[in-house]
């Protein structure tokens, strides 16, 4: 096999599935990637409530993560700024202004109480070995919710990428519930930067939003920036601001920058200008608007897939309930062990079970006696008792025989009968279980996220709409120029981004971007903006000089691509686009031919396309025409 063709087969494809797998893409039952993972793993090994050091937890994720201290202090800091895992002390930059955070050594975390109470649980997880096999670290985490939606990510990898908008913590719990409860829900994107936002384009997440910074436009003389659009900084939005007016798209005399907690970002106005009149134009060449593509590629079942919200929050509800049982069955086990341990006890110390070994002079026969003196107590115990049983029994102090209290004993018992019986019950009404842990948790954190983002329905602004037309077009009939930046006959005012329709003497046309100097030759019959509804009447002259008329629309094109109006050989005579006109033409002069002139009301022919023959007026060569007032 040649050296190529190994790397390719072997080495190639498998560092694709390494970075696609182990770096790039999130899983969907835990909603992370393995970066992310590790640096909660490490948090969840040193949590004792306090704060730590991002520093040191840093280089304690470094023994479950192989690629550097720079890509997990990156990630430690995003996923502090989202608010949900990780609680922050310090600066941790701010992502309105983006400024970033502070050197790791000054800034501390520690787990959040929703990170603890969804996300951790040591004795239902999954540990695998590190890459230096020194350690073990999670597979995955049992998250009683779906984070892959509530977090939003994005990730490029080998041949694919993934991009997941963050949603509200609130309405995923409420769509888990509706989940549960067999009815439909509808989920859509809510930023923390605020904003508006239009999802009739997203697709269950895998479409696109189109997303607007929040303007207060009280004041006709100035514009305040509230909320920023998805993607945008105040840093970045200013720059895109600055960029249009240097450009000519919007006129501002200053714009400053008072975001700190909340955005704000102070627009005030040229001389002249009114707030009414410059929101289109904000919206359509600066960051205030924006599109966001949505692509929700997640790893499921070890390999990549592609899903959409629906599918996500369902297979966590799914994952949800697998996880609430193995943890009710897991108390279930622990509960009967303290029960029988307790009913042991109780039963070895009020019966002085204990007294039967002082005479035993043998471990064995000791053993045997604690056995022998459980057997009439066979009904109340319930389970075989164990060696292991026998030698917790005989750890217990004399110091705790002799304050052994009966009714706190009883009361313990019981509480663990109450418990125990719960417990069974959850696992049998597994689904109401459930729906009553969404709703606690919703209650007892759901006050801390409102949604952000205000979802409205709105219409993109078209940059040619919101232009302003301030360039004048113009055109040197002497030299066969057409542009704006040209002397000669002004014909309209145009901006840089409106379409002008041009048509040549020689009959040909093109629908071109508003030129600033282009050679349309001398004799232009026609210059204007594109109107599908205008009717352009045309004469001509065909190949054996004979008058033909043509009326035609045009309403479909190619930009910069030429046309023909006439058949090869003919020539345009005039052109008009006004209605009610008739057109008069005149022949050439011929012996014994008295009508040298005749009219037709141009009304009386039907429109073609554009690409088609005109109406011949008459089998005669003619000498000139002109169109007049049909009045």
């Amino acid at each position: 096999m040649p050296y190529v063709d190994k790397l390719y087969e072997q080495n190639y494809l498998e560092y694709a599935s390494y970075v696609i797998k182990d770096r790039a893409i999130p899983d969907v039952d835990d909603g992370l990637k393995p970066v992310q993972r590790r640096i909660l793993h490490s948090l969840a090994e040193v949590d004792d409530g306090k704060f730590h050091k991002v520093a040191n937890i840093v280089g304690n994720t470094m023994k479950y993560h192989p690629h550097g201290d720079q890509s997990i202090e990156g990630a430690l800091i995003v996923l502090a700024q989202k608010d949900y895992l990780i609680e922050k002390q310090g600066n941790f930059g701010n992502i309105f202004t983006g400024d970033e955070a502070s050197a790791a050594r000054y800034i501390e975390c520690r787990l959040t109480d929703l990170a603890r109470d969804v996300l951790l649980n040591k004795s239902i997880t999954e540990y695998v070995d590190t890459y230096d096999s020194r350690n073990k670290e999670p597979v995955v985490f049992p998250a009683k919710i779906p984070l892959l939606l509530i977090l939003g990510t994005e990730g490029i990898a080998v041949g694919m990428s993934t991009k997941i908008l963050p949603h509200n913590f609130c309405e995923v719990l409420e769509a888990q519930i509706a989940v549960l409860k067999g009815n439909r829900f509808k989920l859509y994107p809510d930023f923390p930067t605020g904003g508006q936002i239009d999802v009739s384009e997203y697709n269950d997440g895998n479409g696109k939003v189109l997303t607007r910074a929040v303007l207060d436009t009280k004041d006709p003389k100035r514009i305040v920036v509230r909320e920023l659009p998805s993607g945008f900084t105040s840093e970045s939005l200013i720059t895109s601001i600055e960029d249009a007016s240097k450009k000519g798209k919007l006129k501002i005399s200053s714009i400053a920058d008072y975001t700190t907690e909340a955005v704000e970002i102070d627009i005030h106005l040229a001389r002249g200008i009114q707030s009414k009149d410059t929101i289109d134009a904000l919206y359509a060449f600066t960051g205030c608007e924006s599109s966001a593509t949505a692509s929700l590629l997640a790893i499921k079942d070890d390999r990549p897939h592609i899903m959409n919200v629906t599918e996500v929050v369902k297979h966590s509800t799914d994952k949800l309930l697998d996880i609430l049982k193995a943890e009710l069955k897991l108390e279930e086990r622990e509960l009967s062990d303290r029960l029988h341990a307790k009913t042991l006890e109780q039963i070895f110390i009020e019966n002085r079970i204990y007294k039967e070994i002082e005479e035993q002079e043998t471990s064995e026969d000791v053993n045997q006696s604690v056995i022998d003196g459980l057997k009439p107590f066979a009904k109340v115990i319930k389970r075989e008792v164990t060696d292991e049983d026998v030698a917790t029994l005989l750890r217990i102090p004399i110091r705790r025989i002799s304050l052994y209290d009966i009714n706190k004993a009883h009361e313990e018992m019981v509480e663990i009968r109450k418990r125990l019986r719960q417990v069974r019950k959850h696992l049998k009404t597994l689904k109401d279980y459930a729906i009553s842990y969404l709703e606690g948790l919703l209650k007892k954190q759901g006050k801390q996220f409102p949604r952000k983002t205000e979802i409205v329905s709105m219409k993109q602004v078209d940059v040619r709409d919101a232009a302003q037309r301030n360039l004048v077009l113009k055109y040197d009939s002497s030299r066969g120029y057409l542009g704006y930046d040209i002397s000669g006959a002004t014909q309209f005012e145009v901006s840089p981004y409106d379409r002008v329709l041009v048509i040549k003497k020689t009959g040909t046309w093109s629908v071109q971007d508003a030129p600033d100097r282009l050679f349309v030759d001398k004799g232009m019959l026609f210059c204007g903006f594109v109107d599908p509804e205008r009717i352009y009447t045309l004469l001509y002259r065909d190949e054996n000089g004979n008058p033909c008329l043509k009326r035609f629309q045009i309403d479909k094109f190619i930009l910069k691509k030429g046309y023909d109006l006439v058949p090869a050989g003919c020539k345009p005579i005039k052109l008009t686009t006004e209605r009610n006109m008739s057109v008069v033409v005149d022949y050439k002069p011929k012996p014994r031919v008295r009508v040298v002139q005749e009219k037709f009301d141009c009304e009386e022919f039907l429109l073609k396309g554009n690409r088609a023959k005109g109406v011949r007026l008459a089998n005669r060569e003619v000498k000139s025409g002109k169109f007049v007032s049909g009045e």
